[in-house]
């Protein structure tokens, strides 16, 4: 497959890449960052000449912050409306998901990361132009796109993750992994045998590494994702001191140990909620020990940046939302499912045809329960087939018009949260939430009587384009 700078040169090429020098890595690439996500059609920003640093000390952001920069990463094509983007990625996603065993990674002896190798006291994580995101955040933030590898002490599984971390010093930094992920589990029990937990983290590569990284995959499987989607394994190399899979093409990797019993303060930071939800708090380190690094190494970041989500967030998670109900076989009647932008992972919207009495409920019961979704999936809004879930209009008029408070809302309560939930007041000893049903679909048993829409006929459509089209510039 390609490694980050083949992809960003045919990104360029395809006039998706924007590069900007002379900006200061102090709030300033988080600004224009921030300011880029607005953009409906947001580039692929290259930053270099960084204020402080040599020039060819990079970072990228934004690498997949559009549909077709998405789309180039997943060997999709480009070009298309997100709802084609989505149809696409949930036909592949399908695919890949049944090729994952075959396409275990391929150990090789050197690649690009080995250009540069340092140890001891030439170990500096902040060599490279570690940004200030957002202002603020408690520090310097070196993952935000990551790919945090760490091994299972008792199945040998491997696992990386995107999770976010501060530099702390020149060889530490701060590492903070949500309950329940598959990199706390290994830590964590390595901590309970009183023994340090062997951590490897990329932090430049092709942006596939980070979306294998954010997709909730069988244990051991993020590799093999990898392979599946590029159709070819994924080269890694075996990292002398933790003997971990690190990418041979990565632009940087750091590799060392997460002690048990050693903490510093980490936060806070603009997480993907829109809010700096996690206040300062103790958190594991990575004591870092060897550093490997390409010539004119690229740092990949992928920052949050405010109230909406990427596009291709949406695209990602709506795919792996209807993949885990096809895997269940709860797809029949299901049309469209759909994370907006705005609600994110608190809102999933289903749109469906009822089969029969009780459908929409038996939907929404699953997803709301359903580990391998987001643990702040708020609500689920059920829709009917005729609302376009992704189109926020839509569901507004479905909710107004189409529930009663009483009948069409259930409301489940002290189900799990997490630490960056924004309506957790903390401190606090636990975290939970609650969460909603809202079921907007016609009641099943007078559906065929509920009050007709308001709207044209097909052949009075037809005819009144035909006549009035071009004095009133309708669109075809």
């Amino acid at each position: 497959m390609d490694d980050t700078r083949q992809w960003l040169k045919k990104a360029d090429k395809l006039g998706f890449v924007k590069k900007i020098n002379g900006a200061d890595w102090d709030l300033e690439i988080g600004a224009i960052t921030t300011l880029n996500h607005d953009i409906e059609d947001s580039a692929i920003l290259l930053f270099d000449k960084i204020k402080g640093y040599k020039p060819g000390y990079r970072v990228a952001a934004g690498s997949t912050s559009s549909c077709d920069a998405l789309a180039l990463c997943m060997n999709l094509p480009t070009g298309l409306s997100m709802a084609g983007l989505l149809d696409i990625y949930i036909e592949k996603q399908l695919v890949w998901d049944g090729k994952l065993d075959k396409f275990p990674c391929k150990v090789v002896k050197t690649g690009p990361v080995m250009e540069n190798k340092d140890r001891g006291k030439d170990v500096d994580l902040l060599k490279f132009p570690v940004p200030k995101w957002h202002e603020l955040d408690g520090g310097r933030y070196i993952g935000t796109a990551n790919a945090v590898i760490t091994r299972d002490p008792d199945s040998g599984d491997i696992n990386f993750g995107t999770y976010r971390m501060m530099v702390q010093n020149r060889n530490t930094a701060s590492l903070f992994v949500l309950p329940g992920k598959h990199a706390r589990m290994h830590y964590e029990k390595y901590h309970a045998r009183g023994k340090p937990c062997p951590v490897a983290i990329s932090f430049g590569h092709h942006p596939l590494y980070f979306k294998a990284a954010c997709v909730n995959l069988p244990p051991g499987k993020e590799y093999n994702y990898v392979g599946a989607v590029s159709g070819e394994p994924a080269k890694v190399i075996t990292e002398e001191i933790t003997g971990l899979p690190i990418p041979a093409d990565s632009e940087i990797v750091a590799a060392g140990w997460c002690p048990p019993d050693k903490y510093m303060i980490e936060a806070p930071f603009g997480e993907w909620t829109g809010y700096y939800a996690t206040k300062e708090a103790p958190a594991p380190v990575v004591e870092v020990e060897r550093i490997y690094y390409r010539d004119d190494p690229i740092l990949l970041g992928n920052p949050p940046t405010g109230p909406l989500g990427e596009p291709s967030a949406s695209i990602q998670g709506s795919a792996r939302i209807y993949t885990t109900l096809a895997k269940n076989g709860l797809t029949a009647g299901i049309k469209r499912v759909w994370l907006n932008r705005a609600g994110r992972e608190f809102m999933i919207l289903v749109s469906m045809r009822q089969m029969y009495a009780g459908h929409s409920r038996d939907i929404a019961m699953f997803l709301l329960q359903n580990r391998a979704l987001s643990p702040l999936g708020r609500y689920v809004i059920v829709l009917d087939e005729d609302i376009d879930p992704m189109d926020p209009q839509q569901v507004l008029w479905a909710v107004g018009t189409r529930t009663d408070p009483i009948t069409s809302i259930d409301i489940i309560k002290r189900t799990r949260s997490v630490s960056m939930d924004p309506m957790v007041q903390k401190p606090a000893k636990a975290f939970f939430t609650s969460r909603a049903i809202i079921d907007t679909c016609k009641p099943y048993e007078w559906r065929e009587d509920f009050p007709p829409l308001v709207k044209l006929s097909p052949g009075l459509e037809k005819s009144t384009r035909e006549k009035w089209g071009k004095t009133l510039n309708l669109k075809e």
